[in-house]
């Protein structure tokens, strides 16, 4: 396993309690370049098996602009990510699996601690993977706190889903304990199980470098959320502006499950994005640029000034 070094950010850390307990989570924050007019704040949630830094702050050789916080915050955006309890440097000693509920309740821990530091008034949310569902599921409940939300490889029934099909067949083996074993023969099966060749061997190998750095197993929870226990959200609940984004090679859900999510949402400040040339992890595909552009188009898009009958 090699070392990897994070550099150029500030580490944070807050709390929450939990009965008699007390949940110590890590934060990463990168500032916005000052010599670009300030853009927003954006709070970067990561997936089911890879903590925040590799996912949100990877450095590749040759490959610019590998670090997401790197190019927002050349482009003006405060970034911040976190670790949820159970992943990276955050807590993991409960004896839970961490699913994604409990994943909710730490960005609600988390984003206070964000507002509070930085004095915005609301964030920039975006969820990858099981982390839309978390930041969707946050959403729902502290709707005040976000500005506009962003959904990449997400799922909503899991009705025609490829992916959770196959993970389906081992969730016995996932009930039955709290935390699953990771290895880089696992990491490099994540971008060949729905299209080989959408991500550079260069990347997915510093990547793999990057998340066994921190952990070498990660929690069974969201697996068995999205396995068992779908739909976990209501999209008439989410009423913030929202983007949903879909690899077109994307196996976790299928067009039709997400459409008719994107159908249901109520706020018509709304957009439905297909990527061409992209499985799943799309920060880290060979057109990751593009995902960057789409994001920045959607988080630096102006109010509308005529809203119809609903102003």
């Amino acid at each position: 396993m090699n070392d990897v070094k994070w550099t150029g950010g500030t580490e944070h850390w807050t709390s929450r309690k939990v009965d008699s307990d007390e949940v110590r989570l890590f934060l990463w924050e990168k500032k916005a370049s000052p010599e670009v007019p300030h853009a927003g704040t954006i709070f970067f949630v990561h997936g089911s098996s890879m903590a925040s830094q590799p996912t949100f702050d990877l450095s590749v050789p040759g490959r610019p602009f590998s670090s997401a916080m790197d190019w927002f915050a050349s482009q003006g955006f405060d970034t911040w990510t976190m670790d949820n309890e159970g992943y990276g440097r955050s807590d993991k000693h409960r004896d839970i699996n961490f699913d994604i509920s409990n994943g909710a309740d730490d960005l609600a821990a988390g984003s206070q601690y964000i507002l509070k530091a930085t004095g915005a008034k609301s964030l920039l949310l975006y969820g990858i993977s099981s982390g839309a569902l978390k930041a969707a599921l946050f959403t729902e409940r502290h709707p005040e706190r976000v500005a506009k939300i962003a959904l990449d490889a997400f799922v909503w029934t899991g009705e025609g889903s490829p992916t959770l099909t196959e993970r389906k067949k081992k969730l016995p083996e996932f009930k039955s304990k709290n935390r699953r074993p990771i290895d880089r023969a696992f990491v490099h099966s994540i971008f060949q199980r729905d299209h080989p060749d959408t991500a550079d061997t260069a990347t997915v190998s510093a990547f793999s470098d990057a998340i066994l750095t921190l952990d070498d197993s990660m929690p069974t929870g969201t697996y068995v959320d999205m396995c068992s226990k779908l739909p976990l959200l209501d999209p008439k609940r989410i009423t913030v502006p929202s983007i949903i984004l879909r690899g077109e090679y994307d196996g976790i859900a299928s067009m039709d499950d997400l459409l008719e999510f994107f159908r249901l949402l109520p706020n018509m400040n709304k957009q439905f994005s297909v990527m061409k040339g992209i499985s799943h992890a799309s920060f880290q595909q060979k057109n990751y640029m593009m995902v960057y552009q789409i994001l920045h188009s959607f988080f630096t898009m102006p109010e509308p000034i005529y809203k119809g009958q609903s102003q």
